[in-house]
């Protein structure tokens, strides 16, 4: 038995407004990121290079998961 439920319009809003902080907090995240390991990369520290491309990748991940939520119907 399948349910269909309809949400309104405020319910989706905030759905959406919840997704897109998680997202856009992600991306600040990956930002960082970026920034410490060029840094830590010019300052001759190699060992950082591949954790925070890992790390990164798992950010991405997680907001192209996020984001294929937003369908529009």
């Amino acid at each position: 038995m399948v349910i269909s439920r309809h949400f309104s319009r405020q319910q989706r809003s905030a759905v959406l407004y919840g997704i897109l902080c998680f997202v856009l907090t992600l991306v600040a995240l990956q930002l960082w990121l970026l920034t410490a390991t060029v840094d830590a990369w010019l300052g001759g520290d190699d060992s950082i290079v591949w954790p925070a491309l890992g790390a990164s990748s798992v950010c991405l991940s997680f907001n192209l998961g996020l984001l294929r939520h937003l369908r529009i119907e």
